[in-house]
């Protein structure tokens, strides 16, 4: 009995492990939804190429990408998605827009890996991996305690986007002096940031030791009075820093008010969210420095060139951050061996990407980051 009962175990382990290895052997099949019509198509196009240009790197003739086009709607992501689900496809890269992940909780088989940077409130089977804003600020925090900044004030715009960045300040339980809501209609902006400056009390401040020591028998009060003459602004202010959420335009408006308020980048410092690397503040001089995290600088700069090689035109943003999705799947599959289930982005997990590295954990993506500088109308690596 004995005998027949360690025969048949034996039959049911050989039989286990060889459809494992055959199953192993099969194509890694993976889908691709972005937009490739309509308003967004050369978003969607650049982030397929990008993807080409990941699967030839890797040469593992093991994966195969199949793209759908999402024309950046709700209802035709989930549509494409439940065609790829029945042709046995279970990871998804995409959608692109945080707007066009409604409803995919429904096709909880799949996990997707989203391109967008939102995690607030997203359906359980989908997988923030943009760059988001709690990669960020724990990014700025390593920048304030190297600094020594204990006195942040968080600036957030009263826009879609602030229920994001408070729910990342709560998760990275960054130390805060406060946090600041400010309106970005620009006939608004300005009277908000005088408030939370206190730029009328020290306008009048000024005023004032002016006014005193011209009433007053002081030595050199002549002197003093010209010098004070010079200033806008007279008093202290209780912070060392501001960190803008913020960009464009936009950031410019909000910077250029704390200018007009006395309170200059050389006094505190002006630290933003991650600007990939906007060429367009190199030319704000007297905004300088600006500090905020960003991806890998050079990593970048060398895929725009790949890209530019391979496809002449230059490549989105978003589709630097998929060339690395394709990587770090491939990455999860082989240290699985090469086996698709839920638990692959549940276990704790590094990748090292062309942004930066990848930490996974609990089906949740962050990056370690870089950290920047504009000054002298350059980009400064500081770590």
């Amino acid at each position: 009995m004995k005998s027949i009962f360690k025969f048949l175990s034996l039959v049911i382990i050989i039989f286990y492990s060889f459809n494992q290895a055959a199953f192993s052997q099969e194509k890694i099949r993976i889908g691709l939804i972005v937009p490739l019509s309509g308003e967004y198509s050369d978003i969607g196009h650049s982030i397929l190429n990008s993807v080409r240009l990941a699967i030839n790197k890797i040469d593992n003739n093991k994966i195969e990408i199949f793209p759908r086009d999402t024309r950046a709607d709700s209802i035709v992501a989930l549509k494409v998605s439940k065609e790829l689900y029945e042709k046995g496809i279970r990871i998804i890269i995409g959608p692109l827009f945080n707007d066009n992940i409604i409803n995919l909780e429904k096709l909880s088989d799949i996990t997707f890996i989203s391109l967008t940077n939102k995690i607030y409130n997203n359906p359980k089977n989908v997988i923030s991996a943009g760059v988001n804003a709690i990669s960020q600020i724990n990014t700025i925090k390593k920048f304030q305690k190297n600094n020594n900044i204990e006195r942040s004030i968080f600036l957030i715009p009263n826009n879609s986007n602030k229920n994001e960045i408070k729910y990342a300040i709560n998760k990275t339980k960054i130390v805060l002096k406060d946090i600041f809501e400010y309106d970005t209609d620009p006939t608004l902006l300005t009277s908000q940031i005088e408030n939370l400056t206190r730029y009328r009390q020290r306008k009048q401040n000024l005023l004032d030791e002016i006014k005193r020591l011209e009433e007053s028998s002081e030595i050199n009060r002549k002197k003093k009075i010209e010098k004070l003459k010079k200033r806008d602004t007279l008093g202290g202010i209780n912070f060392d820093s501001v960190i803008i959420a913020d960009f464009d335009e936009s950031l410019k408006s909000v910077a250029t008010s704390l200018l007009y308020t006395d309170i200059s980048s050389k006094r505190i410092k002006y630290i933003t969210l991650n600007q990939w690397f906007d060429k367009s503040l190199l030319k704000e001089k007297n905004l300088q420095p600006i500090y905020f995290p960003s991806i890998n600088k050079d990593n970048y700069e060398n895929f725009i060139q790949s890209y530019q090689s391979n496809y002449n035109s230059y490549p989105n943003q978003i589709s630097f951050l998929s060339y690395d999705l394709v990587g770090l799947v491939y990455y999860l599959l082989y240290k699985n061996d090469f086996i698709f289930d839920e638990k692959i982005f549940f276990k704790k997990n590094k990748f090292k990407g062309k942004i930066g590295v990848f930490e996974i954990n609990q089906n949740k993506i962050t990056h370690q980051l870089n950290f920047y500088s504009i000054e002298g109308g350059k980009f400064k690596k500081i770590f």
